[in-house]
């Protein structure tokens, strides 16, 4: 409390006094009063006490002016009451609700208490949501039409019995996907067949219902079990795909009270899609490349070009296309006899111009007649390698570099690539001063896809194995290619097989034993001439789909694309021997 200072004391005293004297009653004088001591200042301050007060006057006091009443602070409201369609797919629920947070918004459990909802077909753009109409892998068919699984949402399922071998189809969903082909095709028939499973448990529910299930899930949960369908002939796998026409992409609106602020912040994170082909890489893997004998002479007779009139755009249009060329390029080669009968082989650097114009990006070396003309041919052979700015693998100047593993970086995914020959002979492998193929050392092997499995998003390792002209892959083979996955490959091709043969999918890798040829020249029998290209399909860093491409080898050359008749003859065939 504050104290009256002492000559404030002293004025409230003498003030008092003047007022009593001028009363109006007669009084007698009294004697003038004693002038008040001041009191000595006290050593130290005296203990608080009240502030005196002065005796009461005829003097009115002020009123006070009463302090006003606070006034409450008024309760923020939201920038908006958001409602979240149920068909919105988790991963973009939660980049939604993520810029909800951002604008201060709230969410609603129903739409009538919403300002602003978010879901398929409003008013703002916002997203773009794209599906894929999916198969197990070992399926036939590679294609629906969209009429068909029009049909099939409202009762009658004939039209997409081709896709299930003629076995009643059952359609394998998401809850989530599920809401949203409800909001394409209305809500289905209580005659059609479909079975709603977490997201996880779909690809093998689907495997062990075959041939009767099929599915469609978003576009980021494809994997390699999956083989994706084409609708009405659009591929979603295509990175030139044109969204607006394919009916599995889905815009995902705004509408209401901050619809504006919301689209801005989701903006703010780019292309809001779970397809971005920017982020999509293709990668061609391929089998046998021997320009000689009777290929060597079509090349001379037609045209180096020759061999890639029906394929070279399909090769060429991948991000990374891998050859796997089993012979030097030699200049001081001999001219193309489609009679040689030793197996002894080169090409002319003239051949080159065919690699090129497939669009080669990567060299495997592991064959076994990549010595075949010596020393100064596999040199030579590395040199233009080397020009052409091809990197290579499985082979090398000596067998440091053939061990080298191969990285690449492509649209944002990295691969590494590692391959050996553990045939020989024995002159075809690389030494510590020899060049040639690497030979197989398994602890070698192992090791660095261990290492390599940390380092990049999909390691891949490659053989020149035994040449096995049948589909079946052997025990030793199926060994030997399981240790690689079981190292850390996510891809492991055999690029030797002159014959096509079977697939595995082990320990969260694709296996695909054998091939076949590409450009070679061995027309003597039906497994000679059949040839799989497998195209792998990276996306975000994950191998999400591989698709088999399949050729026919016609004039000892010419791959061409397979009928559909001889693709089902293929297909049939490489399924059964791979147990499917």
């Amino acid at each position: 409390m504050h104290r009256p200072s002492l000559s404030t004391t002293f004025r409230i005293v003498l003030l008092a006094a003047l007022l009593a004297g001028c009363s109006t009653t007669p009084t007698v004088t009294p004697d003038p009063p004693a002038v008040p001591e001041v009191p000595e200042t006290p050593s130290a301050p005296p203990e608080p006490t009240e502030a005196p007060t002065a005796a009461p006057t005829a003097t009115p006091q002020p009123t006070a002016t009463p302090e006003p009443s606070p006034t409450p602070e008024p309760t923020e409201e939201p920038a908006a009451v958001a409602w979240l369609d149920p068909a919105l797919e988790p991963h973009l629920a939660d980049l939604v609700r993520a810029g909800l947070e951002a604008i201060g918004a709230e969410t609603a459990p129903t739409r009538e208490d919403a300002t602003l909802s978010v879901g398929p077909g409003l008013a703002e753009p916002a997203a773009t949501w794209v599906y894929a109409a999916v198969a197990p892998f070992a399926t036939l068919a590679d294609e629906v039409s969209w009429e068909a699984v029009q049909a099939f949402w409202a009762g009658d399922p004939a039209p997409l019995a081709p896709l299930t071998g003629g076995a009643a189809p059952t359609l394998l969903v998401s809850a989530e996907t599920l809401a949203m082909l409800d909001e394409l095709l209305g809500v289905p028939s209580e005659a059609a067949m479909i079975t709603v499973l977490p997201a996880e448990e779909l690809v093998d529910a689907a495997w062990a219902a075959r041939p009767g299930a099929w599915s469609v899930v978003p576009f980021d949960q494809l994997e390699p079990r999956w083989k994706v369908l084409r609708i009405d002939g659009l591929n979603v796998l295509d990175k030139a795909l044109d969204l607006t026409a394919y009916p599995l992409a889905v815009d995902i609106g705004l509408e209401g009270q901050g619809s504006a602020e919301l689209a801005d912040v989701l903006a703010a994170e780019g292309a809001l899609t779970n397809r971005s082909a920017e982020e999509m890489t293709t990668l061609i893997m391929t089998g046998v490349t021997a320009l000689v004998r009777g290929t060597a002479h079509a090349m001379e007779t037609r045209g180096v070009l020759f061999p890639a009139q029906d394929i070279g755009e399909t090769l060429a249009a991948a991000d990374l296309t891998h050859i796997s060329n089993e012979v030097p390029f030699y200049s001081q080669c001999p001219p193309a006899d489609p009679r040689q009968e030793t197996l002894v082989f080169c090409s002319s650097p003239a051949y080159m111009d065919l690699l090129r114009a497939v669009g080669t990006d990567l060299i495997e070396l592991t064959g076994n007649h990549f010595q075949d003309y010596g020393d100064t041919a596999t040199l030579e052979t590395l040199d233009l390698y080397n020009e052409e700015g091809w990197p290579y693998y499985g082979g090398g100047a000596d067998l440091e570099d053939a061990s080298r593993p191969l990285m690449m970086e492509a649209n944002g995914n990295s691969f590494s690539f590692i391959g050996c020959n553990p045939v020989g002979p024995g002159y075809a492998w690389a030494t510590e001063d020899r060049p040639g193929a690497a030979p197989c050392n398994w602890e070698y092997m192992h090791g660095e896809l261990n290492r390599l499995a940390e380092q990049v998003d999909v390691p891949i390792a490659t053989f020149q194995y035994w040449e096995h002209y049948f589909y079946e892959a052997t025990a030793d083979q199926i060994a030997d290619f399981r240790s690689m996955a079981d190292a850390g490959a996510k891809i492991v091709s055999g690029s030797q097989a002159h014959h096509p043969q079977a697939f595995e999918f082990y320990n969260g890798a694709f296996i695909h034993y054998g091939l076949g040829n590409l450009f070679f020249d061995q027309m003597q029998s039906l497994g000679t001439r059949q040839e799989f290209v497998d195209r792998h399909v990276i996306y975000q860093g994950r191998h999400i789909s591989t698709e088999l491409l399949t050729y026919m080898l016609e004039d000892y050359a010419r791959p061409r694309p397979m009928t559909a008749e001889e693709r089902t003859a293929l297909l049939s065939a490489v399924f059964a021997a791979s147990g499917w």
